[in-house]
């Protein structure tokens, strides 16, 4: 590779999708771009094997001054290595830092998506008040998509907790009685309210109620296997009712998650980002009711959409990328 100093490398390690991105030190447009949608029977051989031929294409004879990296699951940034995926087998302890510093010969920072994304939007997005002259003290981001997770920036820094697991809104429960989550626990914010699980308490739904769900059922062509987050998200904006309270309860199980978090940490904003927050206005108004209902009048509920959607993470790594810089 041709040394080139101006150039960083974000890399976004997503549960559906692998995302490559290059910038110029200083820019705030992507010099490159891309993103590869994930097979479905996955483990994390495949997974670096697809993100290192897509860094390369993108970079060609480049070589990044620093790499900056999100990837969805918990990670111990400290020492850039990922604990574990909760959805792709095979990165459990993994060296990913190490790895990325090997491939490209450059320094790197790893963390988890959901903090790099918090990150992202506090350094470049929704972090910056409307004057756009500074940015609050305090933000919380989530993400909500294929699974639910949570950011913290404090003072201008990540908090990652005692143990690396600060921000894990998804794994906080929302129901004793709900459902199974994969972590073993019972009704978990994530397992009642990310796309995955809109997508199969649709499915139940439809299943025991025959007549119902007519417009949910005409737009998967009847074949209610297939239905998707996206779908249920649709259909509940035009009228469909069973597609409405599937994503009543779901906005209503994530409020209750992001006001346990206001009650406990009070922050200046809560950032709301990833497929399922563009549902629609009537999901927001639930998502913001049921918050306040779980915390005190005192508190804030500040509770407004990512500015990047789907880029938090990719410029959150980017600005990780010139934290590395900065504290050679």
């Amino acid at each position: 590779m041709t040394r080139t100093d101006e150039i960083f490398l974000a890399l976004d390690y997503g549960g559906t999708k692998l995302s490559a991105a290059i910038a110029r030190r200083g820019e705030r447009e992507w010099l490159a771009i891309d993103r590869h949608m994930s097979r479905r029977e996955k483990d994390a051989r495949y997974e670096q094997a697809e993100m290192l031929a897509l860094a390369h294409k993108l970079l060609g004879d480049r070589k990044p001054a620093a790499i900056g990296v999100s990837f969805g699951g918990p990670v111990d940034a400290a020492h850039g290595r990922v604990i574990l995926s909760h959805h792709v087998p095979g990165w459990e302890d993994t060296p990913l830092r190490a790895q990325l510093q090997s491939e490209f010969g450059a320094p790197a920072s790893v963390d988890n998506d959901a903090n790099v994304a918090a990150l992202g939007e506090y350094t470049f997005g929704a972090g910056l008040v409307e004057t756009f002259a500074k940015r609050v003290t305090s933000l919380l981001y989530v993400t909500v998509s294929t699974g639910v997770g949570g950011g913290w920036v404090i003072g201008g820094k990540i908090w990652n907790g005692a143990d690396a697991m600060a921000g894990e809104i998804g794994h906080t429960i929302a129901d004793r009685n709900g459902p199974l989550c994969v972590c073993g626990r019972h009704g978990c914010v994530e397992i009642m309210a990310s796309g995955t699980a809109i997508a199969n308490r649709a499915k139940e739904l439809l299943k025991e109620n025959p007549g119902k769900g007519k417009e949910l059922r005409e737009l998967c062509g009847n074949q209610i296997d297939q239905v998707t987050g996206a779908m249920v998200a649709q259909t509940a904006n035009s009228g469909d009712e069973l597609a409405q309270q599937v994503m009543d309860d779901a906005a209503r199980a994530l409020g209750f998650g992001i006001g346990t978090a206001i009650t406990l940490m009070n922050p200046e904003r809560v950032v709301l980002g990833g497929g399922i927050t563009k549902s629609g206005e009537r999901w927001w108004s639930v998502v913001r009711e049921s918050a306040r209902s779980n915390t005190l009048p005192q508190h804030r509920i500040n509770i407004i959409p990512a500015a990047f959607s789907d880029d938090a993470p990719l410029w959150g790594a980017i600005a990780l990328a010139e934290s590395v810089i900065k504290n050679q």
